[in-house]
């Protein structure tokens, strides 16, 4: 059984964003966080939300603006380091979504939101950069459930 339309676009947007990932930076999909974050940094892609589609008739189709989220984790001893760093997974994962807004054609169009990021302080860790950047996808199925 071939995989639903929701599934293909967030598998090609893992993809996409392991085939743009730096290396040394760790790159999951609905994982929990890890005890350790590798010193480049971590990406967690969240399958999110989907929405209440647009629906069409004949043939029914159903539009959708699917709201995935990548996690994105730093951590450093220097402040300075640590924004470096921060900035630089946010602009990895930018670059990833400016290459190709339909991901082969699977999407209509995929854009992000700026995140918000704050800073962390975790006892027994040196202090962590967080953010939550949103990624709108943007596709048509002919079955909620396909």
């Amino acid at each position: 059984m071939a995989a639903s339309t929701s599934e293909q676009v967030l598998s090609a947007l893992f993809e996409m964003l392991q085939s743009n990932t730096p290396t040394g930076v760790k790159l999951l999909r609905n994982e929990a966080y890890p005890e350790r974050i590798p010193a480049a940094g971590i990406l967690i892609l969240r399958d999110g939300d989907p929405g209440e589609p647009e629906v069409t008739l004949s043939p029914p189709s159903y539009l959708y603006e699917h709201r995935a989220e990548v996690d994105l984790l730093v951590e450093a001893r220097e402040a300075e380091a640590r924004d470096a760093a921060f900035d630089a997974l946010k602009q990895t994962v930018g670059a990833a979504i400016a290459s190709d807004r339909s991901l082969g054609g699977l999407c209509d169009y995929m854009e992000a939101e700026a995140p918000a990021p704050i800073d962390l302080a975790l006892e027994g860790t040196q202090a962590l950069k967080a953010a939550t950047i949103t990624i709108k996808l943007i596709y048509a199925s002919f079955d909620p459930l396909a």
